[in-house]
């Protein structure tokens, strides 16, 4: 579920960049939160 919530994040951040005028920072907020939970997984110890 983690799994695919940070893919979902990470794709948001990258069409982040196609619109970044709009909602560029709401984006960037989003890539952090993705970067976060898969650190979370690693360090539980959980494979990707």
């Amino acid at each position: 579920m983690l799994e695919t919530i940070a893919i979902i994040l990470v794709v948001l951040w990258l069409l982040g960049f196609v619109t970044s005028y709009t909602m560029g920072g709401f984006i960037h907020i989003l890539l952090v939160v993705a970067v976060v939970v898969i650190l979370i997984r690693v360090i539980q110890g959980r494979r990707l």
